[in-house]
């Protein structure tokens, strides 16, 4: 087995708390791993380990991914501290940043503070108001719309690296026209669409209401296609969707950044506020924990057996997967989403929604892939001609 190496790791400072109650959160439920405390703050001892030991295990490139639960609500002064520990441990190492958060608590000094260090910051708006205002609501039931929108605008405006992500739930799928443009009118030319299944609680034996159907989903991907298609401007694309973009590097023969396309997954792990690791974010689970820091080297969790053994989950598909011809591209997706609805038993959800989408796009992705590699080898050649025209006129500038 390869090892694998320490490039990223995924942090819950604030674990499960937050200050919105979306409708379909599938984390907020994590707070009864930790019952005892009703507020759930990583502390200073706890934060010094986790960057010490990712800077000292890690590569010459590593990057910190800071999510919820809700984050901000660490404060600033938080973050402050990160960039502190991260330039007492870095020894010349470079260290990316990215916060993703809900955006009730973004200010301006938020907006400087995050400009000024690099930091790339993921925003949860699900689109235009009523579709955003439809399950993300606060505690007391009132929108979050009007305050989420209007920071994005902020972040955008004061030019932080700023994307967006929109979960799309059986609501927002009718929808997706209407958002990809909201979107783009706001300023956003990198989007992230996250298909929502969740169990329902009311009967654990079938999906929630709010899950997004293998049907909408294909055509939200067809749809989506098409408009970001349509963006393009001389055969370069104006907008990026990250689905599409991972996609794309598996019609050019480089594996696919997003790990729910990947062959298997378990290539970086989730650390809690108190340390705990767990294997991925969807699966903070007692039987997915790899232990804590305080107690374990993360280099040794990441690349424990357990852990391997939930990265093969991902491989364990019917036959049909394994004689589909876009196996390579899609890989069953998401291991989560084959849990998540019992009636799934196990399987692809999402499988009939990839060849909807590929029975669209396939065509083009082999043109746009062959086109690719076209101009990837004409550069290479020119690269190699100016090297070799460069060391001819050296020598006869020698020779004179």
């Amino acid at each position: 087995m390869i090892k694998k190496p320490l490039n990223s790791v995924l942090v819950k400072p604030s674990g499960p708390d937050c200050n919105l109650d979306c409708t379909y959160c599938f984390y907020l439920e994590k707070a009864g791993l930790y019952h005892q405390q009703k507020v759930h703050r990583m502390d200073e001892e706890t934060l010094e380990i986790l960057i010490r030991q990712v800077l000292e295990q890690s590569g010459p490139e590593v990057s910190f991914g800071w999510q919820g639960g809700e984050p901000t609500l660490m404060g600033l002064d938080f973050f402050k501290k990160v960039i502190e520990l991260q330039q007492k441990y870095g020894n010349g190492k470079v260290v990316g940043n990215g916060l993703q958060t809900n955006g009730l608590l973004l200010n301006e000094e938020w907006a400087d503070f995050l400009k000024e260090y690099n930091w790339l910051v993921g925003i949860s708006l699900d689109g235009p108001q009523y579709i955003h205002d439809h399950y993300r609501l606060t505690p007391s039931g009132k929108p979050s719309w009007e305050i989420v929108s209007r920071n994005a605008k902020m972040l955008l405006d004061k030019g932080v690296a700023t994307n967006v992500l929109s979960c799309l739930t059986d609501h927002s799928a009718d929808h997706i026209e209407e958002i990809y443009k909201y979107h783009k009118e706001l300023g956003f030319d990198f989007m992230q669409f996250i298909p929502i299944v969740e169990t329902d609680k009311e009967n654990p034996r079938q999906a929630a209401s709010f899950s997004l159907s293998p049907e909408k989903y294909g055509e939200v991907l067809c749809k989506l296609w098409d408009l970001w298609i349509s963006d393009f401007k001389e055969g370069i694309p104006t907008t990026s969707v990250r689905h599409f973009d991972s996609v794309f590097h598996t019609y050019v023969g480089i594996p696919a950044p997003e790990c729910t396309l990947q062959k298997e997954c378990g290539v970086y792990t989730v650390i809690e506020h108190n340390g705990d690791i767990y294997s991925c974010d969807f699966f903070v689970d007692p039987k997915w924990k790899l232990g804590n820091i305080k107690e374990k080297k993360i280099i040794n969790m990441l690349n424990s057996k357990k852990q391997h053994q939930f990265g093969c989950i991902k491989a364990n598909l019917p036959r049909k997967c394994k004689i589909c011809p876009y196996l390579k591209h899609c890989f069953g997706g998401c291991t989560k989403d084959r849990v998540k609805d019992p009636k799934f038993n196990g399987m692809p959800r999402f499988c009939e929604s990839y060849k909807m989408f590929f029975a669209h796009a396939h065509t083009q992705l082999q043109e746009m892939g062959k086109n690719w590699i076209a101009q990837q080898i004409k550069m290479q050649e020119q690269a190699e001609a100016q090297q070799s025209g460069g060391t001819y006129n050296a020598f006869k500038d020698f020779v004179k």
